[in-house]
This record gives structure tokens, C-alpha cells and sequence, in this order.
């Protein structure tokens, strides 16, 4: 299976910005930011959650909120804030917040169909 990317703009509360290259991860429901770009941006925990791996190892970690802009739309989603070895990520709450999503075919992100039902 072949791995996606996207390049994104991540904007925390100061305004401070930066250039990510998330791996886009349909099994992930966060969003994780590496701590060198957290750290950069300024974010601050706002609570902590616990996550299970997909070796079914569970860990805990600090979540805060950021400004994602990517594929031409923006908004606020909820990330993990990573520690040293934690690779970028984008989660499907992020995509959805966006009204993107995955399509398995192309490997590119496109508009959802949304439903307001």
C-alpha cells in the first residue's frame, strides 16, 4: 500500500506558522504534530487522552488545538502533541473538520460528500 503525504500550513494562537508534511492516516483520528513544530507554534496541552497503537500498545498524550491549512480549505482541529520520534499525522478529525477526505483509488485528498441530515 502506498503511503500520502500533503504538505500543510499549521498556525498556532500567537500566530506563529509553519510548513508540515503530514502523513495522511486514515487509522489515526488526531492529528499529531512532531514536538519541534509544537513547541514552535507555541501550543499548550489542554488535556491528555489515551490512544491505542495498532500493536494494541496504549499511550497517552497531550492535546491541544491548532489552524490547519491544506488542499485549499482551513480550520481549527484538535492535534497530539508529539514527542521525539512521533511523525507528523493527519487524522481523520482533521479531514472531516475540512469536509475532505481520502479517496483509496488516487492516493489524493477530495471534497466529502456532506450531509446535513
Amino acid at each position: 500500500m502506498a503511503l500520502t503525504r500533503v504538505e500543510a500550513t499549521v498556525t498556532g494562537p500567537t500566530g506563529e506558522s509553519a510548513a508540515v508534511a503530514l502523513l495522511v492516516d486514515s487509522g489515526a483520528m488526531y492529528s499529531l504534530l512532531p514536538d519541534g513544530i509544537w513547541q514552535q507554534l507555541d501550543l499548550s496541552p489542554k488535556r491528555t487522552m489515551r490512544f491505542s497503537l495498532a500493536d494494541g500498545t496504549t499511550i497517552e498524550r497531550r492535546i491541544s488545538e491548532c489552524h490547519f491549512a491544506l488542499a485549499g480549505v482551513d480550520g481549527h482541529s484538535p492535534v497530539v502533541l508529539g514527542e521525539p520520534g512521533d511523525e507528523a499525522l493527519l487524522g481523520t478529525v482533521t479531514l472531516e473538520v475540512m469536509g475532505l477526505m481520502l479517496n483509496p483509488f488516487t492516493r489524493t485528498l477530495e471534497p466529502m460528500r456532506m450531509l446535513l441530515a
